[in-house]
């Protein structure tokens, strides 16, 4: 459908797209009618414009046309007296994508995750004559408010890591203002200056032509007859040596002279701005996608800034030694106040407050993914509580241009402790290096297929079961909402979902200990986090927030001052931190903590175990083989280095005999209720298999520990320690194996 329509005294311009109504009414959905309003601006030469046949005035407030991720159909039809045409965008994949054919350009744009200001600009010729015609509007996201949510993501990306909201080559700026405060970063430098060069230009060629001199005298030795005046100081000279002729007095003359403090500032500052430009063009320009024209113009600039500092007029300007008092000349003479002012602006910080100044961001998916990070590591700080020690090792890097980009894995970890004891680490990017295939940028975790990148990895440790021991969530920030909703509630992409299941499949934990090569599961759960909207209420009922406590996966609406959803996660993270290990893997799919033994390691381990009556009601039943799940004591975790490895337990009673042993089918965690040591361990057994002679085992009567033994330690140990001192030959292991009889 047409959309807007711009009637100019050259061409005609039309900008269409055929999904236009659905987005719009996503976005008055999500964002809401009265805030997809922008205003429109045009230069000269605009006869009428529209927007859906309605229209509107240049400056004025209107219907949003633009939105991000959407095509833009745009057809300009030029009259008979235009020779050329081209799009002029500084991206020279935008320009690729329109062509000039008879008298028509045409192409479409796609402004992808980039919301913001914008301009459309189209370059043609009318003879020699080269003209140039700008259309600004801003362009809109579906699902975030730009007027509120943007600015909310980016003053908290930069209460935290300043200048990293910062991006280059993009479609789409925001309007900012300098600071007298903190430095100023060279992106800052370059945006403030491509604002300010024709006017620097201009004011040097103004000074040049006309400059500020002063009167500056110096001594000269002249005759009598050339003396415009007699000084007092020569009279008596000079009447002492009237008949001499050739006599030469000492004078002082004044002369106009164009060293003067200004003109050295002049000088100074033209040096400084343009061996600092040249160096930033040579970096612009390494971009493969610098548009052509981009890349003339800052020839352009350049060679001009050159050919002023070359002007014979600096020659006789000395160099400049600073400021030593304020100069009216700087402050308000033609010119030289320019010189002063731009020269101000670009030593200056900046605040992103809509000032009149332009400053490209990241794109929105990046910067909310950043937000989302900081958003649960200020959650998890909150939960830990405010004695909370917080070690950030957040490390920006250069990407290569003059932005910055949040490092990633190590760089970016923060690690929560109390009392010098760790409680969680958050990881942003954790990505793997090339050295690390299989990585997935965690230590002792990785991925046997392909490398995993989750955007968020919350790890906490807990002592309860194992010293160390680490639970790992992962968060994934989608800048993404479903089509559908459920209940009037906004839902999470599919195939974002179904990534954290891929996820949680994939990554394995490996201890990596001399001789331990078992994988284990590792993500105890993961959760997309989206720009959803919806009531609280109608959210916690979702199938995204059910799915929570039957596959703990699942997903959180976050978005900026939506305080309620936002409590969604604030209560969850605070449960994950409050659970003892064992509630968290029993609700569990098997993960880490819990084991299946459908294959039997080489190292299959043997634990003669004492039974301890306070968590195993039928004693008797578990000695005669005829138990199904067998719960370890309480010191049964001292001598038991890996339960995981645990494949048969022979039971015994303090005081009794080795009777014969268990195959365990699965291990387990439980909490037992009012036992001095709450969390045990409980084995799931089966194939009872009698020993022929009973085997004697010596210990305290109440030490209800877990011996592990290899299948050859513990098979000698019943042939050494048997009742009956005769051959126990026909002794059988589970595996159908005889026992080594030397």
């Amino acid at each position: 459908m047409e959309l807007l329509t711009i009637q100019h005294e050259d061409f005609t311009m039309y900008v269409e797209c055929s999904k236009y109504e659905a987005i719009w009414w996503k976005a008055v959905r999500n964002v809401g009618r009265e805030n997809l309003l922008t205003t429109y601006t045009w230069t000269d030469g605009v006869k009428s414009a529209t927007i859906n046949d309605e229209p509107i005035e240049n400056g004025e407030q209107a219907k949003a046309v633009f939105f991000d991720n959407a095509e833009y159909p745009i057809w300009v039809e030029f009259g008979s007296h235009v020779s050329k045409a081209q799009f002029g965008s500084m991206l020279q994949a935008d320009n690729d994508r329109f062509s000039f054919r008879g008298h028509t350009l045409a192409g479409f744009i796609n402004y992808g995750n980039e919301i913001g200001r914008s301009e459309l600009q189209i370059v043609y010729n009318i003879g020699k004559e080269q003209r140039h015609f700008k259309l600004g509007y801003e362009v809109l996201s579906t699902k975030l408010n730009y007027h509120e949510h943007w600015k909310k993501i980016v003053e908290d990306i930069e209460a935290e890591y300043r200048m990293l909201a910062l991006d280059y080559m993009k479609r789409t700026f925001h309007g900012f203002s300098p600071d007298t405060k903190g430095d100023t970063p060279e992106l800052i430098w370059w945006s403030i200056f491509a604002g300010e060069q024709e006017k620097f230009i201009k004011a040097c060629r103004s000074i040049i032509e006309r400059p500020r001199r002063r009167l500056r005298g110096y001594e000269v030795y002249l005759r009598a007859d050339k003396l415009k005046r007699v000084p007092t100081n020569i009279e008596n000279e000079l009447a002492e040596h009237r008949k001499e002729q050739a006599h030469l007095y000492c004078v002082e003359e004044h002369v106009q002279s164009n060293d003067t403090q200004e003109n050295r500032f002049l000088k100074y500052a033209l040096g400084q701005i343009a061996a600092k430009y040249e160096m930033l063009k040579k970096r612009i320009e390494a971009i493969k996608n610098t548009s052509e024209s981009l890349k003339r113009e800052m020839n352009d600039v350049e060679k001009t800034l050159t050919y002023l500092q070359r002007n014979p007029f600096f020659r006789t300007v000395g160099r400049f030694k600073g400021l030593n008092q304020e100069s009216l000349v700087l402050q308000r003479a033609t010119g030289y106040s320019q010189i002063y002012r731009t020269w101000n602006l670009l030593r200056r910080a900046y605040l992103l407050n809509d000032g009149m100044y332009r400053l490209q961001s990241k794109d929105i998916a990046t910067l909310y993914e950043i937000w989302c990070f900081i958003e649960v590591s200020h959650i998890v700080k909150e939960q830990l509580g405010l004695d909370v020690d917080v070690d950030h090792r957040n490390r920006m890097e250069m990407n290569g241009v003059f932005t910055w980009e949040l490092g990633k894995g190590e760089h970016s970890r923060i690690l929560f402790r109390k009392d010098g004891v760790e409680l969680a680490e958050l990881v942003y990017n954790p990505k793997h290096t090339e050295k690390d295939n299989d990585g997935v940028g965690i230590e002792n975790v990785e991925s046997h297929t392909v490398p995993q990148k989750p955007d968020i990895v919350l790890q906490l440790t807990k002592d309860d079961i194992e010293k160390g021991m680490k639970m790992t969530y992962l968060f994934d920030a989608k800048y993404r909402i479903n089509d559908r909703t459920e209940a009037g509630v906004d839902t999470p992409p599919d195939d974002a979902i179904n990534q954290m299941h891929r996820y949680r499949d994939a990554i394995y934990y490996k201890d990596n200990k001399e001789g331990d090569s078992l994988l284990k599961k590792e993500v105890i759960g993961g959760y997309i986090l989206f720009p959803g909207n919806g009531d609280p209420i109608e959210v916690a009922k979702a199938k995204f927030q059910q799915s929570l406590d039957e596959v703990n996966i699942g997903a959180f609406p976050l978005r900026p001052n939506d305080v309620k959803n936002r409590k969604l996660l604030e209560h969850f993270i605070e449960e994950l931190i409050g659970k003892a290990s064992t509630e968290i893997l029993n609700d569990s799919i098997p993960q880490k903590g819990l084991y299946y033994t459908s294959e039997e390691p080489k190292d299959a381990v043997y634990m003669i175990l004492t039974i301890d009556k306070e968590v195993n009601e039928d004693i008797q039943s578990v000695i005669n083989g005829l138990a199904s799940c067998i719960v370890m004591g309480k010191k049964g975790m001292e001598e038991a280095k890996d339960i995981q490895s645990v494949r048969y337990i022979a039971p015994i009673i303090p005081g009794g005999h080795i009777e014969g042993y268990y195959k365990v089918t699965k291990a387990n965690l439980k909490r037992v209720a009012d036992a001095e040591y709450p969390i045990r361990i409980m084995f799931n057994v089966t194939d009872w298999t009698k020993l022929e002679h009973p085997a004697r085992f010596g210990m305290a009567r109440a030490a209800y520990r877990g011996f592990c033994k290899t299948r050859d330690e513990f098979f000698a140990h019943c042939k050494e320690q048997a009742v009956h001192q005769y051959s126990i030959s026909r002794i059988v292991s589970s595996s159908g194996c005889r026992p080594s009889t030397q």
